[in-house]
């Protein structure tokens, strides 16, 4: 789910409708790019730092300014953060998620060889 300026939702009704049937209650890890105003970059990591679901937070350099690992039990909790949580957090211009398909490491740990 992305988040953008304007009305436009990011994600047609169809394709969050599918996603949901598939996922289900699945699990859910996510990588979420964050575009920041400049001068709130180090205020904005610490405040998603402190927010539960968030696992790791890195700024980083290039078109992203700061990236951020989420982990919940269920698609529509994703979602809730994307769309509740995370928005009221001050000095986020734009967001952009992907979705892990397959993990082949994690936390430092192999899962799949």
């Amino acid at each position: 789910m992305d988040r953008q300026s304007g009305p436009k939702s990011p994600v047609s009704r169809t394709v969050e409708s599918a996603f949901t049937k598939v996922k289900g209650d699945d699990p859910v890890v996510a990588l979420t790019a964050l575009k920041v105003e400049t001068a709130e970059a180090d205020n904005v990591a610490a405040e998603v730092s402190r927010l539960s679901e968030v696992e790791d937070v890195y700024l980083v350099t290039g078109d992203t300014d700061i990236f951020i690992k989420v982990r919940f039990p269920n698609y529509d909790e994703l979602k809730d953060f994307l769309v509740h949580r995370l928005p009221m957090v001050r000095g986020i211009r734009e967001t952009r998620t992907l979705l892990v398909v397959t993990a082949y490491k994690d936390g430092g740990e192999t899962l799949r060889p």
